[in-house]
């Protein structure tokens, strides 16, 4: 399994880039993963990577967007303007998450 290292930071990754360790995430490593995307993260960005970490540690799985809408409260055209393109797929990337299922 592929190994990623940012400043000084070691964790494993798929073939894809997403984490397949949730214990190896940290907020801060968040934080400078999101620099590589071109987003600043702050409150507005936080709360649905909050969301997902926590609804995926009870679940098992990584939420949807459908998901975060309708069981986070998360507007989906908040979450497009928040992490542009593909949202499910940078947030899920971000919280140290896999890809979530129906993702492409």
């Amino acid at each position: 399994m592929p190994t990623n290292t940012l400043k000084d930071r070691t964790f494993q990754v798929n073939d894809e880039g997403f984490f397949t360790n949730r214990d190896e995430w940290s907020e801060d490593l968040a934080t400078d993963l999101a620099r590589f995307i071109d987003i600043e993260m702050d409150e507005a960005h936080w709360a649905p990577i909050r969301f997902m970490r926590e609804d995926s540690a009870k679940t098992g799985v990584t939420p949807t967007l459908r998901r975060m809408q309708t069981v986070g409260g998360f507007d989906i055209k908040e979450l497009y303007r928040l992490f542009p393109g593909k949202p499910a797929k940078k947030m899920a990337w971000l919280a140290g998450l896999p890809k979530p299922v129906g993702c492409v």
